[in-house]
Parts: C-alpha cells; sequence; structure tokens
C-alpha cells in the first residue's frame, strides 16, 4: 500500500495531511483500497452542508466503566439511541475488531517548529508497519501558517470515500489557526457527517503561556465528535496518548440507525447513547447536520 503525503499548494497550508491509510487491528486484514477525494477545496467548501446518499447515520461509540477502562462484550440489546429525544431502531451493530481508516494531520507551522520532530516521530510510530512512510514523513519542514479547519475539512471529504465505518483523524498541533478558509463549525460539519472521530493532541508547551483559543478548537473538534483530547506537548507522554488511540479504536462499537426524522432541512440533529449496563458511560459524537435538499 503506499502511504504519500497529501499535496497542499491548493490548500495553502501548514498542517500536511500526511496518510491516508486502512489501518488493520489485531484479528483484522489490511484493506488495500486507497481512495482519494475527487473534488477541489473550492467545490468541497461551496456547500455549508456535506450532501450524503443515505441516511444512514453511523456512531463509533467508545464505552467506558467507572474507573475509566474500556468495556467488551456489550450486546445490540445494550446499546439505546436517541436522536433530539426520540429513540432510534438500530439497523445494525458490530462489536468485533474491524479496520479502521485513519488520516493523520501534522502541524508544520513557525509554532511547531521546535516540536515537530516530535510529531513526526509519534505519527510514524502510529503507523508503523506502512511502507513508504517514514522518508516522507522526514521530508516535512515547517511553514508560515495554520490552517487547521481546512486540513481537517478536507481529510473528513477523504475518509468519506473510504468503505471502512470506522474513521479517525488524528491532528498533532498547537491548536494556533490563522489561515483557513473554511470556519471551525464547517470543519466539524465535514467530520460528523464523514463518521469521522476526532483526536486532537495539543503540542503546545504547557502552562500560562499556552495559547487558550488554540487549545479550545482542540477540545471542541474532538469532544463534539466522540474522540479525546490529550494536552501534550511530548515525550512519554506523546508516545502513550498515540497507543491510546490505538487501542481506543480497537474497542468502539460501532452503530447504524436510519432517523425517524426523514426532513432533509440541514438542521442540527442531537444524539444520546444510553447503556442499560450499570456503572458504564458511553462516548459518540454529539450530532450531526442534516442534509439539505
Amino acid at each position: 500500500m503506499m502511504c504519500s503525503r497529501k499535496d497542499t499548494n491548493s490548500l495553502k497550508a501548514a498542517l500536511v495531511l500526511m496518510c491516508l491509510v486502512a489501518l488493520a487491528l489485531a484479528s483484522a486484514p489490511l484493506v488495500h483500497t486507497p481512495a482519494r477525494a475527487q473534488a477541489s477545496l473550492a467545490q468541497d467548501q461551496s456547500d455549508d452542508v456535506v450532501r450524503v446518499n443515505t441516511d444512514l447515520v453511523v456512531l463509533n461509540t467508545t464505552v467506558l466503566d467507572k474507573d475509566g477502562k474500556f468495556v467488551s462484550g456489550l450486546k445490540r440489546s445494550d446499546f439505546k439511541v436517541f436522536e433530539d429525544g426520540a429513540e432510534q431502531q438500530l439497523a445494525s451493530f458490530t462489536a468485533e475488531e474491524t479496520p479502521f481508516a485513519a488520516a493523520i494531520l501534522l502541524d508544520t507551522s513557525g509554532s511547531m517548529e521546535t516540536r515537530l520532530t516530535l510529531g513526526r516521530s509519534a505519527a510514524i510510530r502510529f503507523l508503523d508497519g506502512l511502507r513508504d512512510l517514514p522518508a516522507r514523513a522526514f521530508g516535512l519542514r515547517t511553514k508560515m501558517m495554520t490552517v487547521l479547519n481546512d486540513a481537517v475539512l478536507r481529510a473528513a471529504d477523504d475518509l468519506a470515500k473510504r468503505t471502512e465505518k470506522r474513521r479517525a483523524i488524528v491532528v498533532l498541533s498547537d491548536g494556533g489557526e490563522n489561515y483557513s478558509r473554511a470556519s471551525a463549525d464547517k470543519a466539524l460539519n465535514h467530520a460528523l457527517q464523514s463518521g469521522a472521530t476526532i483526536y486532537a493532541v495539543n503540542m503546545s508547551d504547557t502552562g500560562p503561556g499556552r495559547d487558550i483559543a488554540g487549545a479550545s478548537l482542540l477540545k471542541a473538534l474532538a469532544e463534539k465528535s466522540g474522540g479525546r483530547y490529550v494536552a501534550s506537548p511530548g515525550g512519554q507522554e506523546l508516545r502513550d496518548a498515540f497507543a491510546a488511540i490505538v487501542e481506543e479504536l480497537g474497542h468502539q462499537y460501532t452503530i447504524a440507525y436510519r432517523p425517524l426524522n426523514r426532513a432533509h432541512d440541514g438542521r442540527w440533529r442531537a444524539i444520546e447513547v444510553k447503556l442499560t449496563r450499570p456503572d458504564t458511560t458511553a462516548r459518540t459524537r454529539k450530532g450531526y447536520r442534516a442534509p439539505k435538499s
């Protein structure tokens, strides 16, 4: 499988989409069907709402016990899904480990110059074993500006082309957005529509000098998509963060339903997953914006 860096000239990007690949979990085969988005960024951003060809809503859900440990062995009957307060009928349920598609976004802006090597090394370990990645990843250099929103939007649209239902965007950045054409809401909307869970690793220095706005942006992307925000500038914390992300992706439940509300009105639909098992909590995306006719 070829794993190549995305051309960022059209994005004027300092956030590089390093690779879009299907990763194999322990018991699942590697998928050899890479896909690329065909539309240009200008076309991607021409609509405020992502058009989809199906009303099926897919939720990748992480279940934790009261000690924060992953809960396995749950059944379909253990889950109840609500959209805008109305219980939905599940169309499918998957608990076994299956391949997932992941996009790695590595911030190469000037503010990340001193931490680029750490981020690059962590990404390589995350994608260990994939051909051609190291040579390309080590060729990355820092730029001037950060286009976090544009990069997330582009990654989400690429992932939407994938056949895997489990999709993830891993962002390594200090969150210093300053040059995107897309808003944070629009980037998040594309991620939600593609079913991508965002894992945001804040690599800015900790302490009073940390960019509060940047941290807030990364937190919002992660929490609203059902992912995790990790405040880790590097070192063992960064390695542990990547290991935890891989472990989480291997313990997710994939649930799908067709909304009772079939209106294509472009409105926000709030999602809540409840569990019948006591002392457990479910984490998934907070909702989605309906297609607009």
